[in-house]
């Protein structure tokens, strides 16, 4: 093996899904790109990562609830754009032409390009390492949706898509909450 920048290890790890997170600050939608996901077990908790860098924060912050809207390959080109602009002065919802589908339980809209959206209310923020704890209220899937491949940035300008599934799930049984 040979060494690796240090600086660069994050690389090897981040490849979670890149998702879009969708807040509303009471008088106007955001979605924002995040690539920093963290599933906390089995419950429908899970944590990102973001601050006061992303315009989308503040509304986070106050209204205390989004949803995290999953992406497909196919929208790769938009996932970027969102990630490189700011809702401080772009409706990204009309710029890149995504429809905001009202949530059920909480204000931030869900978006109805995507694969699949969980509604979420925060339970937390750890300040110190600008993660964003989140507890799922609803979640949606659209099976009609022809392409359900994922995409997951690398962190350096590069994506890796889903591929073939692998299925093991006899195997794994015993490891299973029930109903997966």
């Amino acid at each position: 093996m040979r060494p690796l920048a240090l600086g660069k290890a994050f690389t090897l790890l981040e490849p979670g899904p890149a998702v879009l997170v969708t807040t509303n600050d009471g008088k106007q939608n955001n979605v924002m790109t995040i690539t920093w996901t963290m599933v906390m077990g089995f419950s429908a908790e899970f944590a990102i990562t973001t601050g006061p860098w992303n315009y989308s924060y503040d509304a986070l912050r106050s209204s205390r609830e989004c949803v995290i809207a999953i992406p497909t390959i196919d929208m790769l080109d938009t996932i970027v754009g969102i990630g490189t602009c700011s809702g401080e002065d772009t409706d990204k919802f009309r710029t890149f032409g995504l429809t905001a589908l009202p949530g059920r339980h909480v204000g931030a809209p869900l978006v109805k390009e995507c694969l699949a959206n969980i509604e979420c209310r925060v339970t937390d923020i750890v300040e110190r390492h600008s993660i964003v704890v989140l507890e799922g209220v609803a979640a949606y899937y659209d099976d009609a949706r022809k392409e359900k491949r994922m995409l997951h940035a690398v962190g350096d300008g590069t994506f890796i898509a889903d591929g073939r599934r692998f299925d093991r799930r006899e195997m794994m049984r015993s490891k299973l909450p029930p109903g997966l």
